[in-house]
């Protein structure tokens, strides 16, 4: 005899059958699998944006970071500019560089030393006067100007276009301001819009923050950025103001026909370097009010630790002394002759030690920033890690328990019919069905047609040796009547163990078309309230996959033979279809 196994991994179906339940059982685990995947795959798209998002922003930060540290830079040379113009350029040095009045002759013998050579480059040493009591003229750092140059080609790759294009203008604008006709103060503007430009990428970073990233210094950079510049503004104004040539006269003594008295003769440009000088004080007086305003804008934003990190580093004796220039020299738009006699390298010193602590601070701000949206990306990285994870593992038991629960109906189902056809066949040459699953009604059945099948192989050997013919042709017949009623009792059983499973596939459909029809509800709000285009796309796939999920359960329920009633009863217009 040919023998068979029948065990539940393992159904002998007859026919095509054994194909069309795997194909059935892989559909339905397929469904089930891309239910779960279109339920979680808007919440891992929501948090991959979140990522994208806070990527963006550490790097972002990372720009403001070398943006401040390149404002800082620019400030001191505009500073520096601003009281070299303000001296007169190389043409004033040259007047005073050898302070023997000598005229034109000592003027052109000067072209062709350190200054003709500082005029042609707008660098150079600015020379100190002869005369006792002669100010010494402001002198250009090459080591500023290089420094910015650095600076400039570190930050021009990963800088906005506004920022680019203002950057690309540095070095024909320091070419003007040194070797051009401007006033001082127009060099100073010219420089100040490009270090604006630059300080406005720290009040960027503020709006493109995140609620989730809630508890950081929100715009209290911004404003302390805004604060430092106004601060070195103030100095490089007042030194500017302070470099300005003092009016004097010729010498001569002539009659005033107006008064008829000798007078002695006045500069022609006196009035010119009072108006220039009136302009850089006024100005200075200007930015000392934009800081405090700025300050008291910071006081109010920043929280506690950082208001009390600033009052903590600016602080000693220089911070002292700058604070008492500021109030003599910035406390009123012009300066006194009293005034005008402040010796400008104390000055200097006092106001850059004060400035310096400051940029300290706020370098410390621009750090905490990055570091900031560093821990941001962390978190996000972290976020999308567990939803993947979480995902995956409802994906794993979704596929697991659907595949068990699919094998635990059609298995008993392939081991009864393979059984009933085998007594309906040939039972001499079959041998019984074996089922090794749970002892219950299916293995019931089992026994029951294996009893039938071995009386039904008696029968048979006691019919082929002929004995009895005439009481095994009567308890053939009988038999054959226990058969038939054994039959109907298994086709009725069958019967109702295909209800039940053709109850079990339309129930599990259904309440799939409901997740489905939920899931496409979800999808629509997204695709309603996206902008991104890009996330739109992915959305409108998820809703096509949603669609074609929704299809595949109405065919199932077709298949089932269970009448799906839609939401249309009636006709449709063709405008909505």
């Amino acid at each position: 005899m040919q023998k068979r196994s029948d065990t539940p991994g393992d159904p002998q179906v007859p026919g095509g059958r054994s194909v069309r339940v795997r194909s059935r059982l892989v559909a339905g685990v397929a469904l089930v699998g891309i239910t779960v995947v279109g339920a979680g795959a808007p919440g891992v798209l929501t948090t991959s944006a979140d990522l994208t998002e806070s990527q963006g922003l550490v790097t972002f930060a990372e720009l403001n970071r070398q943006a401040v540290t390149l404002a800082h830079s620019l400030a001191d040379e505009r500073d520096e500019v601003t009281a070299y113009v303000a001296a007169g350029r190389d043409a004033s040095r040259a007047r005073d560089g050898d302070g023997d009045g000598q005229g034109t002759q000592d003027g052109e013998g000067a072209g062709s030393g350190p200054s003709a050579q500082g005029a042609q480059d707008g660098r150079g040493t600015a020379a100190a006067s002869a005369g006792t009591g002669k100010r010494t003229r402001p002198a250009l750092s090459e080591a500023h100007s290089a420094r910015v140059d650095r600076q400039i080609e570190e930050i021009r790759g990963a800088a906005p276009d506004d920022v680019r294009r203002a950057l690309a203008d540095v070095p024909s604008l320091r070419r003007t301001a040194l070797t051009g006709d401007g006033t001082a103060l127009a060099a100073h503007r010219a420089y100040t819009e490009v270090i604006d430009k630059l300080r406005a990428l720290a009040a960027q970073l503020a709006d493109r923050t995140p609620a989730r990233a809630a508890g950081g210094p929100g715009r209290a950079p911004a404003e302390l950025g805004q604060a430092v510049e106004q601060a070195s503004a103030t100095r490089g104004l007042l030194l500017a103001a302070l470099a300005v040539p003092e009016p004097g006269g010729t010498g001569r003594t002539v009659f005033d026909p107006v008064t008829g008295r000798y007078v002695t003769e006045e500069d022609p440009g006196a009035k010119a370097a009072d108006g220039a000088r009136d302009e850089l004080s006024a100005a200075a007086h200007r930015a000392r009010v934009r800081e405090q305003v700025a300050l008291a804008d910071f006081g109010s934003t920043a929280d506690a630790a950082t208001r009390d990190s600033l009052a903590a580093t600016v602080t000693g004796p220089d911070v002292k002394a700058a604070e008492g220039y500021l109030a003599k020299l910035a406390d009123a738009p012009e300066l006194t002759r009293a005034e005008r006699r402040t010796d400008p390298g104390r000055l200097s010193t006092a106001l850059t030690a004060r400035i310096e602590q400051m940029r300290g601070v706020e370098s410390a701000l621009a750090t905490r920033q990055v570091e900031r949206m560093e821990r941001l990306r962390d978190d996000d990285v972290t976020a999308l890690e567990m939803r993947i994870a979480l995902l995956g593992g409802c994906l794993l038991i979704a596929i697991g328990v659907s595949t068990a629960v699919a094998r635990t109906l059609t298995r008993p189902l392939a081991v009864l019919r393979l059984g009933a056809a085998r007594v309906a066949e040939a039972p001499q040459s079959e041998e019984p069905i074996r089922f090794t699953g749970r002892n219950d009604e299916f293995a019931q059945v089992v026994r029951s047609l294996n009893t039938l099948h071995g009386k039904l192989l008696a029968l048979g050997e006691r019919a082929a040796r002929g004995e009895e013919r005439e009481s095994a042709t009567a308890e053939l017949a009988a038999r054959q009547a226990e058969l038939r009623a054994e039959t109907e009792r298994l086709t009725t059983e069958l019967e109702r163990q295909r209800h039940t499973v053709h109850h079990t596939f339309v129930n599990l459909s259904l309440r799939t078309l409901g997740l489905v029809e939920r899931q496409l509800t979800v999808i629509e709000k997204m695709e309603e309230r996206e902008q991104d285009t890009e996330r739109l796309a992915t959305l409108f796939k998820l809703d096509h996959m949603a669609t074609v999920m929704r299809r595949h359960s109405e065919n199932l329920l077709i298949l089932a033979g269970h009448d799906h009633s839609h939401a249309h009863q009636g006709p449709v217009p063709l405008v909505d279809v």
